[in-house]
């Protein structure tokens, strides 16, 4: 029983400090937030335009236009 208890002890100890690490670290997950945001608006302005292109190529070939 002694090391049914041990283990359930160090289980409790590895929970608690899982749950201490995640807190406090709101300003991590806005940055990575943000990086995310900003490479979406980089990509969009490199590749947007022949993203267009591609599409009204699409377009008018199955329209026949």
């Amino acid at each position: 029983m002694t090391t049914l208890r041990r283990w359930t002890a160090a289980a409790k100890h590895r929970a608690r400090g899982l749950i201490t690490d995640e807190r406090g670290d709101v300003p991590g997950w806005v940055l990575v937030t943000l990086m995310t945001a900003a490479l979406v608006v980089v990509i969009w302005a490199v590749a947007g335009p022949a993203l267009v292109d591609l599409f009204e190529q699409a377009i008018s070939r199955v329209s026949g236009i």
